[in-house]
């Protein structure tokens, strides 16, 4: 018994294949029914959504702020001597202050560096070294380093401009 599926001599030739298709084509086309959709129609009055329910906000009632005084505002600060005599306060109030907080050795560095070349004063520079040997980063460590080493070009150099 032959089980194998009995198949057509295949199409060898493009014009064959050709009226083939032509032949499918004519079958599918005249034997189609299309339903046609029916056109929805568009209501003549606009829909209204119902209007949401309207709550008021109620806050609870806050006790009076005691002992609160606002701060006064001042007039800017007009000229720079002024900022500049504030920046030499400040400079002076930080340097005690330095060693007490907890810091980063970067970041202490970072201070010390400000320091140093806000007021020129040789005595940070040592104090500056130490903090910058604490850095554990080998490149921020070097960078921290060239920087104290400029500082020290910088301060040994007779024409540099003083503040």
């Amino acid at each position: 018994m032959d089980i194998q599926p009995q198949t057509t001599q295949p199409i060898s030739d493009d014009q064959e294949l050709a009226k083939v298709l032509a032949g499918v084509s004519q079958l599918t086309d005249n034997n189609l029914d299309f339903e046609e959709t029916p056109v929805a129609t568009v209501p003549t009055e606009p829909v209204k959504a119902p209007e949401p329910e309207v709550k008021p906000i109620v806050e609870a009632p806050q006790p009076p702020i005691t002992g609160y005084n606002p701060p006064a505002f001042s007039a800017p600060i007009a000229n720079s001597d002024d900022l500049e005599s504030i920046k030499k306060d400040a400079l002076i109030e930080l340097r005690p202050l330095v060693d007490k907080l907890n810091l980063a050795a970067e970041e202490k560095f970072n201070i010390y560096l400000l320091l140093l070349r806000s007021t020129d004063d040789k005595t940070l520079i040592a104090t500056a070294h130490t903090a910058a040997q604490g850095i554990s980063d080998e490149t921020m460590r070097a960078q921290a380093l060239l920087d104290i080493i400029k500082e020290i070009d910088y301060l040994s150099n007779p024409t540099h401009p003083t503040i």
